[in-house]
């Protein structure tokens, strides 16, 4: 049986993650400031730890892991992006020098390291696709994004010096149930669904912007199936790990009104922050090494996220109103 360590294990991708490694026959460890929030965790031990100091990094390791995956960090919506930009790059630089630290004085075999397209620049629109190697020259549009691509070249500084094997993955925006959906660390479609589910038929709401940057999504369990095909794989740099379709975000609330049969007007308020106008990634070089891509659609992923997040929603009316108990 081989061990894996999920650090990021409390959070939402982490935890889907070392479910599907259970499932794969894996003996998984979590590791996070916080068990998950929705249920409890897969792994067969938990670990609360803050990964920003060296020697909880180390108490997580300890006991031998054959594999680590590292998506431990501080992050959120575009509203904390642009809000917390000292305390991502504090927090997030901490967490993954210190976790591939431990990981290398530990003697892992293969380390993988969850990156974001974030690490590439702004895009005009109705730009193509930015492919792996065009990270470089660097200019990210965030301090999110100039830690992330710093981080993948320590994480590959790491590998070469002690010999193991590193795996790193770019993120599209995830989502799915069970991941953060209220609070201002929630992601657009996570926010929309929220919106969209709490309006009347024939109300309004409110998007940040003017509604037209266009960002790429994938679902949950696409990612999960992602991350684990790139670690097992021989592939040493990173990839982008995404779906090919671009949305503006008034599509998006266009496709969650629709599976809530709702009729809606958009109110844009272009005094919030937007993020970058637009960001896709190409996909290409996914499908060549992994044979395999993301197979959610769009309107499938959000219909699965819009009916849990409703679920989550009436449960919170019902806590409020006294005819339910907190979970």
């Amino acid at each position: 049986m081989r061990k894996a360590l999920v650090c990021g294990a409390g959070g939402f991708i982490g935890s889907h993650l070392a479910r599907r490694l259970v499932g794969e026959g894996y003996w998984v460890r979590g590791a996070d400031l916080h068990e998950p929030e929705f249920g409890p965790s897969a792994a067969q031990d938990f670990v609360v730890a803050d990964l920003r100091e060296r020697d909880q990094c180390a108490r997580a390791l300890d006991g031998g892991f054959d594999e680590v995956y590292q998506l431990a960090a501080d992050m959120g919506g575009m509203g904390f992006i642009h809000s917390a930009v000292c305390e991502i790059m504090r927090n997030n630089v901490l967490i993954n020098v210190n976790v591939v630290d431990a990981a290398a004085q530990a003697g892992v075999e293969r380390y993988f390291y969850s990156s974001s397209v974030c690490v590439y620049r702004d895009m005009a629109l109705g730009e193509p696709e930015l492919a792996e190697a065009e990270a470089y020259p660097a200019l990210p549009y965030k301090e999110y994004g100039w830690e992330k691509l710093y981080s993948e070249r320590v994480v590959r500084a790491y590998g070469e010096r002690y010999g193991f094997a590193t795996r790193v993955a770019r993120f599209q925006n995830t989502y799915g149930p069970e991941g953060t959906w209220r609070g201002g660390r929630e992601k657009a479609p996570a926010a929309i669904c929220r919106k969209v589910a709490l309006a009347d038929d024939g109300g309004e709401i409110e998007v940040w912007g003017d509604g037209q940057q266009t960002r790429s999504f994938m679902y949950v369990d696409d990612c999960v199936e992602g991350i684990y095909r790139i670690a097992q794989s021989d592939h040493s740099h990173p990839l982008n790990l995404g779906t090919d379709r671009l949305v503006s975000i008034d599509e998006l609330v266009r496709l969650v009104a629709g599976i809530a049969g709702k009729t809606l007007t958009v109110r844009h308020d272009p005094t919030k922050p937007q993020g970058v106008r637009g960001r896709n990634s190409d996909n290409s070089r996914l499908r060549e090494v992994l044979r395999w891509e993301p197979v959610t659609t769009l309107e499938d992923g959000l219909s699965k996220t819009y009916t849990w997040i409703e679920s989550e929603l009436l449960k919170a009316a019902r806590v409020a109103t006294g005819t339910a108990r907190p979970q």
